[in-house]
């Protein structure tokens, strides 16, 4: 009986050796699994296959994108986060699930602090401030006097209610001090066809979905939303030049399970590091719109998103925006 049961035990252990990281082998001994809390073929996708690839080469293990989507990105954020903190499950964090989520008071499965590992700040897109051709405003100075002399009379879009392009809106407005009305739409894309005849006023839309429309002149761009020009549309000023501080981004984050080891921490913040200093790389997040993040550490990070998080909550509160 004994040397049946050490029989079925080493069979057992076989058939799990290959899923197993080997005793003593330095991390990572096998692939490691990136969950990717939105749908595949978006933005968010095609970053982290691009990023995830250079950093494979780096870490000499393969990356494998997981993607899980649903409620803003939380579904794929809970997954990571109640994974084992041994570095084989790590999340593509966004604005959405670690900054707007928690703003709008969502009973969210986890706690964005607590519950992650910060890795590595790697990237930022920001949006582009549309208006019609037929707009009387060329500049996003004359776009606000404009707005101030027709108060309630302009309205904006926005790709729904709770979303970044209508809490950059609303930041916008707060710091205009100009009132526009909000219309959403369930995406920024069947929004345009109605900014483009007129029926609507201005949209905050993403820069690589936007630019398009505008360099083939069926829309105007006034502005950028960085702080800095962007070197993937550098034509356009930043809307921080009328509005000191104005600022809003889409980043990405790289995150793990509470509890991750440092070293495996320093280990992975080196490899993002060093994927998103690669020519090829930031090639391809050019054409995607996004910006590879500066070179910065897992403390860099957490200190950027509870900003990030500490301005959208206080938008959320004092415009009363609600998902709903």
């Amino acid at each position: 009986m004994k040397r049946r049961n050490l029989a079925l035990a080493g069979a057992l252990l076989s058939t799990l050796w290959p899923l197993l990281p080997v005793h003593g082998q330095a991390y990572p001994a096998k692939p490691i699994r990136l969950v990717v809390p939105f749908p595949a073929a978006g933005a968010t996708d095609l970053f982290a296959r691009t990023l995830s690839q250079k950093m494979s080469e780096r870490l000499g293990a393969a990356i494998i994108i997981d993607n899980k989507p649903g409620a803003g990105g939380s579904i794929g954020a809970d997954l990571a986060a109640k994974a084992p903190p041994d570095g084989y499950t790590l999340l593509l964090a966004t604005t959405s699930t670690h900054s707007i989520g928690p703003a709008l008071g969502n009973r969210l499965p986890y706690d964005t602090v607590r519950d992650f590992t910060p890795i590595a700040h790697v990237g930022d897109a920001p949006s582009i401030m549309l208006v019609p051709n037929s707009s009387p405003a060329k500049t996003v100075r004359e776009w606000i006097d404009y707005a101030k002399k027709n108060p309630g009379k302009l309205n904006y879009a926005s790709s729904g209610n709770g979303t970044i392009v209508q809490l950059t809106a609303e930041l916008f407005k707060a710091q205009a001090d100009v009132f526009v009305t909000h219309i959403p739409y369930k995406g920024t894309a069947l929004a345009i066809p109605d900014l483009i005849s007129g029926k609507v006023d201005v949209m905050f839309d993403s820069l690589p979905t936007g630019m398009p429309h505008v360099r083939d002149g069926r829309l105007r761009a006034l502005g950028v939303t960085s702080l800095k020009r962007s070197p993937l549309a550098p034509e356009l000023p930043p809307i921080a030049d009328t509005l000191p501080g104005f600022e809003s981004n889409t980043w990405f984050g790289l995150y793990g399970p509470r509890g991750l080891p440092a070293d495996m921490v320093a280990r992975l913040n080196t490899a993002a590091n060093q994927a998103l200093a690669d020519p090829e790389v930031r090639d391809k997040l050019a054409r995607l719109g996004i910006s590879p993040a500066p070179a910065g550490t897992p403390a860099q990070l957490a200190g950027m998103v509870a900003l990030d998080a500490a301005k959208w909550k206080k938008i959320v509160i004092d415009r009363k925006i609600t998902n709903e």
